[in-house]
């Protein structure tokens, strides 16, 4: 093996660029089958960020289903998801243009099957015997009240207003028809909840002529979330996770009563920030395959439904998502430290897997791989916090024997979500370079139980941001990290956590804020519906707690600063919209600290054009180069820096 090149960490080669990132990479969900074949969806940055519904057949050929231009997203509580339904080899999606549902039948071009209106559609469901669609309608037609959501019903004989089955609450999901089409079951909540504090799930009876009967709440309220309700193969029982023990797991319900299947210390649930998500999969009336979080690692495992007994199959997964049941195999999306995120069958008689779909086609050389190690450190108040840790890794070089590599703090957005240890192209960037990444799971994430998640309920901006510093500092009192080099960086929420923890706290000596919140009285104020009382349990209901809004927002504490940011933003940000990060960038500059603003048109929240995703990540490679003192091996295209003296 040959000698490796020693140079400053972030100085090294690596053969992880931005083009072959942007070029070799989609992103994949969504995964559905109609009973012969297998469907997904590929989030395309070459296209600049088109959703294509891909179909894999029995004869393992791969189709596109929804030609270009057509986009398969959804809009519904502006995250989408559950954008299209495939059933006996038709495909039925929402189109981001102009939001309507579209049908797809074999050899003929997309047809508009809703009228014309200012209405969104998700969730969608067939009800065969009715020839009918049954999903979540968002009506967005009255500018003077906010969008009213409803369960509804969309005739598939003509194109004509849909039919109001389900309304009155403030939000649904997950209409579900049992097997013989005499029950439906779905969702609901109210504000000022998310769907992670406490859903409802309810249940009626559906007439021959498609009117509901009387309805019944069987769970959930105020205090209990419910996730993924879906009636057994028989239609005798209807399964679905909750979280009443603090933990969400399995429970059936019958006529009877509701039981619960597999109680453990794990979590069988997601937070719903988009619709569709499925961590469970009925494989027949007694049987249930699922996958389940511990230690902030995917398990996969066979539920006896009778006995309540677990068996656990060992998969080489540790993030597996989208489960779905297609035959004797179980589909899914899975993804570990050295694999990345793939649409996988597993085989139930064998125990074999196989990859239909790989998320990159890149082949990675180990030498420049770094996996993501879990670690638990200690925080604030006696409480510990979660996050998984990456080594610089490059097969070339080292560091200098006299010098430790920067720390690139990373915290996720939501704040309500959850990180793993997936191989992810945008990390392996950084390490591969010399860079150590500590991706955290801080006090507020998913995965880890509710009395985790709800260490936020209240102090958002306060526990996160320590959380991220308890990380940076345990990893700098290991000697791990430069003291003098800890970055931060998120998006979103994540951008929020990056602002206070450099506004209020001096740990951190750089910064990048993607789509970051900088101002939470404007995001109150100004965000869509559903996150409209988010921040009530976050931090304090509006206006009422104005105090608390503007003690927390960074861009009223810019005194504190005293260090270099970046900021990234798209120009069409409905969730967090550009002036909050303009405004932060005027503060900045007016103080004649280093800054930096990339902008970006026709992008929303979150970037999904190819050119803007390899701008992002060569500008803020360029960013720390320039604040942090070292050269790039590979060129990149500079970014203007003000203020910026060395």
């Amino acid at each position: 093996m040959a000698q490796k090149l020693i140079r400053p960490y972030g100085s090294w080669a690596s053969p992880i660029t931005s083009d072959l990132i942007v070029a070799k990479s989609i992103g994949l969900g969504g995964i559905q089958s109609d009973g012969r074949n297998l469907y997904w969806h590929e989030m395309r940055p070459e296209e600049a960020g088109r959703n294509a519904i891909v179909r894999y057949d029995r004869q393992g050929a791969v189709s596109d289903q929804v030609p270009v231009p057509f986009n398969a997203r959804t809009r519904v509580h502006e995250y989408g998801g559950g954008a299209f339904l495939a059933a006996d080899g038709i495909v039925y999606f929402s189109n981001f243009e102009d939001q309507r549902i579209y049908r797809v039948m074999p050899g003929v071009p997309p047809q508009a099957i809703t009228p014309e209106g200012a209405f969104r559609y998700a969730d969608t469901i067939l009800d065969a015997a009715r020839h009918r669609l049954l999903c979540v309608r968002e009506d967005h037609s009255d500018p003077n009240r906010e969008p009213v959501n409803t369960v509804v019903a969309i005739s598939l004989a003509k194109t004509a207003d849909a039919e109001v089955l389900v309304s009155g609450a403030h939000f649904y999901s997950n209409p579900r028809l049992s097997p013989d089409g005499r029950r439906i079951c779905w969702l609901c909540w109210h504000h000022p909840n998310m769907p992670w504090d406490g859903t409802e799930l309810w249940v009626s009876s559906v007439r021959d002529n498609g009117s509901l009967g009387d309805a019944r709440r069987i769970a959930g309220g105020p205090k209990e979330s419910i996730f993924q309700p879906e009636w057994s193969q028989d239609g005798v029982s209807l399964f679905f996770v909750s979280d009443r023990s603090g933990w969400w797991n399995l429970y059936c319900w019958t006529d009877l009563e509701v039981k619960a299947l597999a109680p453990m210390e794990a979590e069988f649930g997601l937070p719903q920030w988009v619709f569709g998500e499925s961590t469970y999969a009925p494989l027949s009336a007694h049987e249930l395959a699922c996958t389940y979080i511990e230690g902030g690692c995917s398990h996969f495992a066979l539920l006896n439904v009778n006995s309540g007994k677990l068996h656990a199959i060992e998969l080489p997964y540790t993030a597996i998502g989208s489960l779905r049941s297609h035959g004797r195999e179980i589909a899914f999306i899975g993804a570990s430290p050295t694999e990345f995120p793939s649409v996988v069958a597993l085989n139930l008689a064998s125990g074999c897997t196989r990859v239909l779909k790989r998320s990159s086609d890149l082949e990675l050389d180990p030498g420049y791989v770094s996996a993501g190690e879990p670690i638990l450190f200690p925080a604030e108040d006696g409480h510990s916090a979660h996050g998984f840790f990456y080594a610089p890794a490059n097969a070339d070089f080292t560091g200098p024997a006299d010098e430790l590599p920067p720390l690139l703090v990373t915290s996720h957005g939501g704040p309500t979500a959850a990180t793993n240890n997936g191989l992810k192209l945008s990390t392996q960037f950084f390490t591969s370079r010399g860079f150590a990444v500590l991706d955290v799971n801080y006090g507020g994430s998913t995965g880890f139980g509710r009395a985790y998640r709800e260490r936020l309920y209240g102090q958002w901006g306060i526990a996160d941001v320590q959380d991220c510093i308890h990380g940076a500092l345990h990893l700098v009192r290991q000697g791990t990290v430069d003291p003098k080099r800890l970055a931060i960086r998120g998006g979103s929420a994540g951008g929020f956590t990056t602002l206070a923890a450099l506004t209020f706290h001096a740990v951190f000596t750089a910064g990048a804020s993607h789509y970051g919140v900088s101002d939470l009285e404007a995001l109150a104020r100004d965000t869509h519906k559903f996150e409209s009382r988010y921040l009530d349990q976050l931090i304090g209901p509006y206006p009422a707690r104005a105090d608390l809004y503007r003690a927390r927002s960074p861009i009223h504490a810019v005194d504190g600063l005293s260090c270099p940011v970046i900021f990234f933003q798209g120009l069409e940000d409905k969730v967090v919209p550009p002036n909050q990060a303009e405004r932060m960038v005027v503060a900045l500059r007016n103080k004649g600290l280093p800054v930096a603003y990339v902008a970006y048109e026709g992008e929303q929240h979150g970037f999904r054009q190819a050119k803007n995703i390899k701008r992002t990540l060569d500008a803020e490679l360029y960013f720390y180069s320039r604040v942090y003192g070292f050269d790039l091996a590979q060129p990149v295209e500079p970014v203007i820096i003000e203020n910026l003296v060395l």
